[in-house]
Order: C-alpha cells, then sequence, then structure tokens
C-alpha cells in the first residue's frame, strides 16, 4: 500500500473542475472523459445485448470462463454513466472471476427519474431468470449508485416474489438520499470528489419531487434486509458516503445477513476504479472476486450468455 499513490490519486481528483452550472450533455461528457482514462485489464472481450427492454454490455473472459453472471449496475449519481463507463470495474470482475458480465444500461434521470432505473434492472433480472439462469449463479454488482441499484432491486425483487441472487457487492454504494450520515459532515473537505452540496443537484434529479424516505430511495435508512443473500460492501475512509455502507451493514447484521463491511483507510469514492494504479483497488477487486467465487454456486444447466 503506496501513501505516494493515494495522494497522486486525490490529487487528480481535486484538480478545477468547470465553473458555473452545466448543461447534463456536459457533465456527461465530462464523466466519459474521465472514466475513458481508467485501466480496462487484458483477457477480455466485450459485445452488445439486449436485457429486458434495455441495452446491455457482455463482458466474457476471452479464453472461457465459469458458470456465474455478475448483472452490473454502473454509477454516476443516477444522471451520468453507461456500462462503458464502468468496464474498468467490470472487466476486472471478470477477468478475476471467470464469470460472465452483463452491464446494464439502465435509464437514467432527469429524463426518467426514480424508479425507472429500478424498474430497468428488475427487468433486466427478470430476463436473465427466464433466460434459464439459476438465481444461485447471479450476483448483483455495482459502484456509488449502481451500488445502491444493487440493493433496491434486490428489494424489488422480494417484493415482487421473485428468487434473490446468489451476492451482492456494492463499491461505495449510494444509499441514503435523506443525506443523515455523520460522515457527509464529517468527510466534508477530505473527500476529494463529494460535498453535501456536489451531491444534491444529482439527488434532486433522481427524486423528481419524490420523499427520499422510501426503502427503496434511502435503504440504508429504511429497508428491511430480511432474507437477503450474502453481501459484500466495500468503501473508503475519505468518502462522505462512508457511513450509507456502515448502516446498510448494521442492517444486514441485524436482519441476520452474512454481511462483510470492507473499509480500506485513506481512499476516495470507488477507488476500485484506479486498479493498476493504486495497489488499494487491485487488493479491494481480489477481496470482491474472491467473496463472488465463494458464493455464486454452479449449475451446469445455467446459461452463461444473455445470447
Amino acid at each position: 500500500m503506496s501513501k505516494e499513490q493515494r495522494l497522486r490519486v486525490d490529487a487528480v481528483l481535486r484538480q478545477p473542475r468547470p465553473d458555473g452550472p452545466q448543461t447534463i450533455e456536459a457533465f456527461r461528457a465530462g464523466f466519459r472523459a474521465t472514466m475513458a482514462q481508467m485501466i480496462v485489464p487484458d483477457g477480455i472481450r466485450t459485445s452488445e445485448t439486449i436485457l429486458g427492454d434495455r441495452p446491455a454490455l457482455q463482458v466474457e473472459p476471452q479464453d472461457g470462463g465459469r458458470p456465474g453472471t455478475i448483472l452490473y449496475f454502473h454509477g454516476g449519481g443516477w444522471v451520468v454513466g453507461s456500462p462503458e463507463t464502468a468496464l474498468s470495474l467490470t472487466g476486472n470482475l471478470v477477468a478475476r472471476t471467470g464469470f460472465t458480465g452483463l452491464s446494464l444500461d439502465y435509464r437514467l434521470a432527469p429524463e426518467n427519474p426514480f424508479p425507472a432505473a429500478i424498474d430497468d434492472a428488475l427487468s433486466a433480472y427478470r430476463a436473465l431468470l427466464d433466460l434459464g439462469h439459476d438465481p444461485s449463479t447471479i450476483a448483483f454488482a455495482g459502484d456509488s449508485a449502481g451500488g445502491g441499484l444493487s440493493v433496491t432491486t434486490c428489494l424489488a425483487a422480494r417484493d415482487a416474489g421473485l428468487p434473490l441472487p446468489g451476492a451482492i457487492v456494492g463499491f461505495s454504494a449510494g444509499l441514503d438520499a435523506t443525506g443523515t450520515g455523520e460522515s457527509m459532515d464529517t468527510k466534508t473537505g477530505i473527500d476529494p470528489i463529494f460535498t453535501r452540496e456536489r451531491l444534491e443537484p444529482m439527488r434532486d434529479m433522481y427524486l423528481a419531487g419524490q420523499d427520499p424516505l422510501q426503502p427503496l430511495i434511502s435503504p440504508a435508512v429504511l429497508a428491511d434486509l430480511a432474507g437477503f443473500p450474502p453481501m459484500l460492501l466495500q468503501v473508503g475512509t475519505n468518502e462522505v458516503l462512508l457511513d450509507d455502507s456502515t448502516r446498510i451493514a448494521a442492517r444486514a447484521r441485524a436482519a441476520g445477513v452474512n454481511v462483510i463491511l470492507d473499509i480500506t483507510a485513506d481512499v476516495p469514492h470507488v477507488f476500485q476504479s484506479f486498479a493498476g494504479v493504486l495497489d488499494e483497488a487491485d487488493q479491494a477487486l481480489e477481496r470482491a472476486a474472491l467473496f463472488l467465487t465463494q458464493h455464486i454456486g454452479t449449475v451446469s444447466s445455467a446459461p452463461a450468455s444473455a445470447k
């Protein structure tokens, strides 16, 4: 673990941002440009597919793989991002596990506010089940808003009477639109990316006037996680969203769920994106891959592809 690496990443994330309000198109373009700098691992191949009624990026090991599917939800505060912007994360999970990744291009706010993203994610999960995938061979995973979606999609699946997936992985998951976590204030200035004020416009676009006090919007505050599959929650100590993960882990524990809260010191939001640059990122991805291979069952008849 290198202090110099952490300082370099922190400095990059603190570079000045454009002054004044941005159009949503400019915001999305800037995010794409930033994430295009992340290192995508070798040994994977990608193809476009459809899952439910939404596009998805299928990510597979180049030299064959093993039975198991990671249904991945990208980050971006519900308003930016795509499967391509999360490819370093999806690619690393696929390369390290041998599973197939399916990264969903769910609808974004403000054009499609809550609950559009959850509806798309649930539809994608239904499509996998309809294709014959055993739920025990499927994991939900995601980063930031997508990490929150991995939890809320599982809530929606349970409410719909569907069998639940075999595991959940959340990287710096966004799980509380009420903004009541202590870290929202205690980590201000320490977090090189976010402040409460920077998060609020994205939250407001996603909510579109909805009350944030709903389990599908703020599960860290309100969700009953009874019956949930094993969960791995990875987060850094330098995040204003730190307490989103600590509180959902406490709720999981209280509900009798197998949960691992994996906190890494002195790293920023979704630090796993810096694999190949930051030692802690590679180490965290190795732990996530181990968790997935330990918890995703193999059923010989389950298809490995959505095609």
